[in-house]
């Protein structure tokens, strides 16, 4: 379908008319072009679809915004918006191929676009949303229907998890959907893309996609303990050169948050719309990479492992590691998440 570029008069009279144009892909919430300006090529995106559009086209800008800040660049440059239309133009950056260590790459990124952020930012985004009683609930309800007996004192554990989460400290830039995909490899570095979920918050909670196996997207992976050690102590040691201070604690916590979040076994359009992990007894689904079993194998070992001796969610530990026996004696042909981005 040929859908009319949207690039209006003040757009034209900051940037020049535009010629050539071509749709890229894109989700079902925006439209993407690129196109050839008299300067530059560059990105055209559309926010569309959902009651919810102005508040992701704002999200974006200001985002963008902050993430502009950082001395080595980690996003698109913004050149010109169209509040009215929902449209951003951004430089266009052509991307490479990751290198088989990119994680690690990536992760300094992350930092950097999460150290942009100041205190004094405050309100200029939401606060990033913690799990809540509801998801804990529903995960016990799961260990129920799975016939794995829940300890004396689980419930307790994750009372205080959600709550913990809820009260974390932080005033990092997140990017809301770090992906792969939303990550371009140029020959200058990584720039991150699609900022419509961005919010602010602990940068933990981001940090654990590298371990989770990015929980809010299409593409899961799985990598090395020793490429995610690399990964993390490259993470830490960015945040420390850009802000003086070491991250905190608590990346257990995040992890075993995100094994909580029903909705993040599915894609976008089908959040918030019934419990996700009620369905799993019953049935599989495919979702990008891996299928939702797939996905909660993964991260049940995650938890288990990470949480083992962990004072606060020893007994998370321990229904983690029975859920996932469960789990894979009663789906023998389960396999693993993939190691590799495609």
């Amino acid at each position: 379908m040929w859908l009319r570029l949207p690039f209006g008069d003040e757009l034209r009279a900051e940037l020049g008319s535009p010629g050539r144009s071509r749709r890229l892909g894109s989700s079902p919430r925006s439209r993407v072009w690129r196109v050839e300006l008299p300067a530059a090529t560059a990105v055209v995106k559309q926010i569309v679809g959902g009651p919810d559009a102005d508040e992701r086209y704002s999200r974006e800008v200001t985002a963008l915004r902050l993430a502009a800040r950082a001395g080595t660049p980690v996003v698109p440059a913004l050149l010109a918006t169209d509040p009215g239309e929902r449209v951003l133009v951004l430089e266009h950056l052509d991307h490479r191929r990751p290198a088989g260590d990119w994680i690690v790459g990536y992760a300094a990124a992350l930092a950097r676009l999460h150290a942009t952020a100041r205190p004094e930012d405050a309100g200029a985004l939401p606060r990033w949303q913690a799990p809540d009683r509801a998801d804990a609930e529903s995960f016990l309800r799961l260990a129920g229907a799975l016939e794995v007996p829940v300890t004396s004192g689980v419930s307790g554990e994750l009372d205080d998890l959600v709550n913990r989460l809820d009260q974390a400290s932080g005033h990092a830039l997140l990017h809301g959907d770090p992906c792969p995909g939303n990550d371009l490899h140029t020959v200058t570095g990584i720039r991150f893309i699609d900022f419509e979920q961005a919010s602010l918050g602990s940068g933990l909670m981001e940090l654990a996609y590298l371990r989770i196996g990015f929980p809010t997207c299409w593409c899961v992976t799985s990598a090395s303990e020793p490429l995610l050690e690399r990964a993390e102590r490259a993470y830490r040691n960015e945040w420390r050169t850009l802000t003086g201070s070491d991250t905190q604690d608590g990346l257990a916590d995040a992890c075993a948050g995100w094994l909580l979040r029903g909705d993040a076994l599915v894609e976008r359009a089908r959040r918030e719309s019934t419990d996700h992990l009620e369905r799993i007894p019953h049935r599989d689904w495919t979702w990008g990479t891996a299928t939702a079993r797939q996905r909660l194998v993964h991260r049940l070992g995650v938890v288990s492992r990470m949480t083992a001796g962990h004072t606060s969610l020893s007994r998370v530990s321990s229904l983690s590691t029975a859920m996932r026996q469960r789990m894979l004696a009663r789906w023998p042909t389960l396999q693993p998440v993939p190691a590799k981005r495609p």
